[in-house]
């Protein structure tokens, strides 16, 4: 399915903001959208990454405004804790294959048990 590359009719100058800080937050060192700029800017190029990040800053804004929620960064807790999943994952799937496989780094109370 083809979308188009613009984005819609709306606020000229409300577009322009969220763009200039859709590129600020992805420059920002440990920000969840330096992390999401990261890993779309390979697929879509670096205008429609910058595009997604302002839509997801607009709906955010929108959220925070009109329902009181709180934001919280995450920063690179989120890609230490899906590296972590992903590990895990990784390391179920050789086990079910017949792999036989130690834990890198063994949990402490393992390590005083051995």
């Amino acid at each position: 399915m083809n979308y188009s590359h613009r984005s819609p009719k709306g606020n000229r100058h409300m577009r322009r903001v969220l763009n200039q800080t859709a590129n600020a937050a992805a420059r920002t060192k440990g920000s969840i959208f330096e992390i999401v700029y990261r890993r779309s800017v390979p697929r879509l190029g670096h205008n429609q990454a910058i595009g997604a990040i302002a839509h997801r800053q607009c709906r955010l804004i929108w959220l925070i405004l009109h329902q009181g929620v709180r934001y919280e960064e995450l920063g690179p807790a989120v890609n230490n804790q899906s590296k972590q999943r992903r590990t895990k994952r990784m390391i179920r799937q050789l086990r079910q294959l017949g792999y036989r496989i130690e834990s890198p780094n063994p949990q402490p109370s393992q390590a005083q048990a051995q």
